[in-house]
Protein backbone atom coordinates (compact mmCIF):
# COMPACT_ATOMS: atom_id res chain seq x y z
CA UNK A 1 0.00 0.00 0.00
CA UNK A 2 1.37 3.39 -1.01
CA UNK A 3 1.34 6.32 1.46
CA UNK A 4 -1.32 8.08 -0.60
CA UNK A 5 -3.56 5.00 -0.30
CA UNK A 6 -3.09 5.02 3.48
CA UNK A 7 -4.20 8.66 3.61
CA UNK A 8 -7.28 7.69 1.63
CA UNK A 9 -8.45 5.06 4.14
CA UNK A 10 -7.74 6.98 7.39
CA UNK A 11 -11.19 8.57 7.27
CA UNK A 12 -13.19 5.33 6.82
CA UNK A 13 -10.99 3.47 9.32
CA UNK A 14 -11.70 6.03 12.05
CA UNK A 15 -15.40 5.91 11.17
CA UNK A 16 -15.55 2.11 11.44
CA UNK A 17 -13.29 1.68 14.47
CA UNK A 18 -14.40 4.71 16.53
CA UNK A 19 -17.54 6.46 15.30
CA UNK A 20 -19.88 3.56 14.54
CA UNK A 21 -19.24 1.69 17.81
CA UNK A 22 -19.93 4.93 19.70
CA UNK A 23 -23.18 5.35 17.78
CA UNK A 24 -24.30 1.93 18.98
CA UNK A 25 -23.34 2.65 22.60
CA UNK A 26 -24.98 6.08 22.63
CA UNK A 27 -28.16 4.70 21.04
CA UNK A 28 -28.34 1.94 23.65
CA UNK A 29 -27.92 4.36 26.57
CA UNK A 30 -30.44 6.75 24.99
CA UNK A 31 -33.02 3.97 24.85
CA UNK A 32 -32.27 2.91 28.43
CA UNK A 33 -32.50 6.51 29.66
CA UNK A 34 -35.85 7.02 28.00
CA UNK A 35 -37.25 3.73 29.33
CA UNK A 36 -36.17 4.64 32.86
CA UNK A 37 -37.79 8.08 32.56
CA UNK A 38 -41.06 6.61 31.27
CA UNK A 39 -41.13 3.97 34.01
CA UNK A 40 -40.55 6.58 36.71
CA UNK A 41 -43.26 8.80 35.22
CA UNK A 42 -45.71 5.88 35.51
CA UNK A 43 -44.81 5.40 39.15
CA UNK A 44 -43.00 2.11 38.47
CA UNK A 45 -39.67 1.51 40.18
CA UNK A 46 -37.21 1.08 37.35
CA UNK A 47 -34.51 -1.59 37.44
CA UNK A 48 -32.41 0.52 35.07
CA UNK A 49 -29.65 2.24 37.09
CA UNK A 50 -29.80 6.07 37.20
CA UNK A 51 -26.23 6.28 35.92
CA UNK A 52 -27.40 5.54 32.36
CA UNK A 53 -28.41 9.17 31.86
CA UNK A 54 -24.98 10.45 32.78
CA UNK A 55 -23.29 7.81 30.65
CA UNK A 56 -25.49 8.75 27.71
CA UNK A 57 -24.40 12.39 27.97
CA UNK A 58 -20.69 11.64 28.40
CA UNK A 59 -20.45 9.12 25.57
CA UNK A 60 -22.63 11.40 23.47
CA UNK A 61 -19.95 14.07 23.90
CA UNK A 62 -17.32 11.57 22.72
CA UNK A 63 -19.47 10.76 19.71
CA UNK A 64 -19.89 14.43 18.80
CA UNK A 65 -16.13 14.96 19.02
CA UNK A 66 -15.47 11.85 16.95
CA UNK A 67 -17.95 12.86 14.23
CA UNK A 68 -16.50 16.37 13.92
CA UNK A 69 -12.98 14.93 14.03
CA UNK A 70 -13.57 12.32 11.34
CA UNK A 71 -15.26 14.98 9.20
CA UNK A 72 -12.19 17.23 9.47
CA UNK A 73 -9.91 14.30 8.62
CA UNK A 74 -12.08 13.47 5.61
CA UNK A 75 -11.87 17.08 4.42
CA UNK A 76 -8.16 17.53 5.12
CA UNK A 77 -6.97 14.92 2.62
CA UNK A 78 -8.65 16.28 -0.54
CA UNK A 79 -8.02 19.88 0.48
CA UNK A 80 -4.34 19.14 1.09
CA UNK A 81 -4.12 17.23 -2.17
CA UNK A 82 -5.62 20.20 -4.02
CA UNK A 83 -3.15 22.60 -2.37
CA UNK A 84 -0.22 20.48 -3.56
CA UNK A 85 -1.68 19.81 -7.00
CA UNK A 86 -2.33 23.49 -7.75
CA UNK A 87 0.84 24.62 -5.94
CA UNK A 88 -1.16 27.03 -3.79
CA UNK A 89 1.73 27.47 -1.36
CA UNK A 90 3.42 29.58 -4.01
CA UNK A 91 0.41 30.63 -6.10
CA UNK A 92 -2.07 31.60 -3.37
CA UNK A 93 -0.45 31.54 0.07
CA UNK A 94 -3.22 33.66 1.63
CA UNK A 95 -5.79 30.97 0.75
CA UNK A 96 -3.62 28.28 2.37
CA UNK A 97 -3.29 30.40 5.52
CA UNK A 98 -7.06 30.94 5.54
CA UNK A 99 -7.71 27.19 5.25
CA UNK A 100 -5.30 26.42 8.10
CA UNK A 101 -6.95 29.13 10.18
CA UNK A 102 -10.40 27.58 9.57
CA UNK A 103 -9.17 24.16 10.73
CA UNK A 104 -7.73 25.72 13.90
CA UNK A 105 -10.84 27.85 14.47
CA UNK A 106 -13.17 24.86 14.09
CA UNK A 107 -11.23 22.68 16.53
CA UNK A 108 -10.80 25.52 19.05
CA UNK A 109 -14.49 26.44 18.89
CA UNK A 110 -15.46 22.81 19.52
CA UNK A 111 -13.19 22.62 22.57
CA UNK A 112 -14.60 25.86 24.01
CA UNK A 113 -18.16 24.70 23.27
CA UNK A 114 -17.56 21.76 25.60
CA UNK A 115 -16.39 24.02 28.41
CA UNK A 116 -18.79 26.94 28.29
CA UNK A 117 -22.11 26.94 30.14
CA UNK A 118 -23.64 30.31 29.25
CA UNK A 119 -26.36 30.01 26.61
CA UNK A 120 -25.17 32.82 24.35
CA UNK A 121 -21.56 31.56 24.33
CA UNK A 122 -22.75 28.05 23.52
CA UNK A 123 -24.66 29.48 20.59
CA UNK A 124 -21.66 31.48 19.39
CA UNK A 125 -19.13 28.66 19.52
CA UNK A 126 -21.56 26.11 18.08
CA UNK A 127 -22.13 28.51 15.18
CA UNK A 128 -18.37 29.00 14.69
CA UNK A 129 -17.81 25.24 14.70
CA UNK A 130 -20.57 24.69 12.16
CA UNK A 131 -19.36 27.56 9.97
CA UNK A 132 -15.86 26.09 9.97
CA UNK A 133 -17.14 22.70 8.82
CA UNK A 134 -19.24 24.21 6.03
CA UNK A 135 -16.54 26.61 4.80
CA UNK A 136 -13.93 23.85 4.72
CA UNK A 137 -16.39 21.51 3.05
CA UNK A 138 -16.82 23.84 0.12
CA UNK A 139 -13.13 24.27 -0.63
CA UNK A 140 -11.79 23.11 -3.98
CA UNK A 141 -10.80 19.46 -4.11
CA UNK A 142 -13.62 18.14 -1.91
CA UNK A 143 -15.84 15.69 -3.80
CA UNK A 144 -19.42 16.69 -3.05
CA UNK A 145 -21.50 14.93 -5.73
CA UNK A 146 -23.55 18.09 -6.11
CA UNK A 147 -25.65 16.71 -8.96
CA UNK A 148 -26.82 13.90 -6.64
CA UNK A 149 -26.85 15.75 -3.33
CA UNK A 150 -29.65 13.54 -2.02
CA UNK A 151 -27.30 10.51 -2.00
CA UNK A 152 -24.08 12.43 -1.33
CA UNK A 153 -21.66 11.14 1.29
CA UNK A 154 -20.43 14.70 1.75
CA UNK A 155 -23.82 16.27 2.44
CA UNK A 156 -24.89 13.43 4.73
CA UNK A 157 -21.65 13.81 6.67
CA UNK A 158 -21.77 17.59 7.01
CA UNK A 159 -25.40 17.53 8.12
CA UNK A 160 -24.70 14.75 10.66
CA UNK A 161 -21.73 16.72 12.04
CA UNK A 162 -23.85 19.87 12.34
CA UNK A 163 -26.52 17.92 14.23
CA UNK A 164 -23.84 16.63 16.63
CA UNK A 165 -22.62 20.19 17.24
CA UNK A 166 -26.20 21.31 17.85
CA UNK A 167 -26.69 18.47 20.34
CA UNK A 168 -23.66 19.68 22.28
CA UNK A 169 -25.01 23.22 22.31
CA UNK A 170 -28.38 22.31 23.83
CA UNK A 171 -27.28 19.89 26.57
CA UNK A 172 -27.72 22.51 29.30
CA UNK A 173 -31.12 23.56 27.88
CA UNK A 174 -32.38 19.97 27.97
CA UNK A 175 -31.83 19.72 31.72
CA UNK A 176 -33.23 23.19 32.45
CA UNK A 177 -36.40 22.85 30.36
CA UNK A 178 -39.28 21.48 32.46
CA UNK A 179 -41.59 21.29 29.45
CA UNK A 180 -39.22 18.84 27.69
CA UNK A 181 -39.30 20.88 24.48
CA UNK A 182 -35.52 20.74 24.01
CA UNK A 183 -35.47 17.06 24.97
CA UNK A 184 -38.02 16.24 22.28
CA UNK A 185 -36.11 18.32 19.71
CA UNK A 186 -32.96 16.44 20.71
CA UNK A 187 -34.67 13.06 20.24
CA UNK A 188 -36.11 13.96 16.82
CA UNK A 189 -32.89 15.45 15.44
CA UNK A 190 -30.77 12.58 16.66
CA UNK A 191 -33.13 10.06 15.07
CA UNK A 192 -32.49 11.98 11.83
CA UNK A 193 -28.75 11.83 12.59
CA UNK A 194 -28.98 8.06 13.08
CA UNK A 195 -30.53 7.71 9.61
CA UNK A 196 -27.77 9.91 8.19
CA UNK A 197 -25.13 7.70 9.81
CA UNK A 198 -26.71 4.68 8.16
CA UNK A 199 -26.61 6.55 4.86
CA UNK A 200 -22.96 7.35 5.53
CA UNK A 201 -22.14 3.66 5.76
CA UNK A 202 -23.77 3.02 2.38
CA UNK A 203 -22.51 6.08 0.50
CA UNK A 204 -19.01 5.81 1.96
CA UNK A 205 -18.67 2.22 0.79
CA UNK A 206 -19.99 3.19 -2.63
CA UNK A 207 -17.48 6.04 -2.97
CA UNK A 208 -14.55 3.81 -1.96
CA UNK A 209 -15.59 1.27 -4.59
CA UNK A 210 -15.84 3.99 -7.22
CA UNK A 211 -12.40 5.33 -6.32
CA UNK A 212 -10.98 1.80 -6.51
CA UNK A 213 -12.50 1.25 -9.97
CA UNK A 214 -11.18 4.61 -11.12
CA UNK A 215 -7.62 3.74 -10.02
CA UNK A 216 -7.84 0.37 -11.77
CA UNK A 217 -9.08 2.06 -14.93
CA UNK A 218 -12.62 0.69 -14.59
Amino acid sequence: MKPVDFLLIIHPVIAVVVVFPLIGIVSYFAWQTRQRRLQNAQGTKSKIPPIVGREHVEIGRWLSNAVVGVTLVGLARPIGENILKKQLLSENLLLVIFILFMFILTITSLVILHRTRQKHWRGIFATLTGMGLVILGFQDGVFRRGNEWYISHFYYGILAALLMVFSLAIIEDIYQDRKNLWRNIHIILNCVALLLFMGQGITGTRDLLEIGKYKLGG
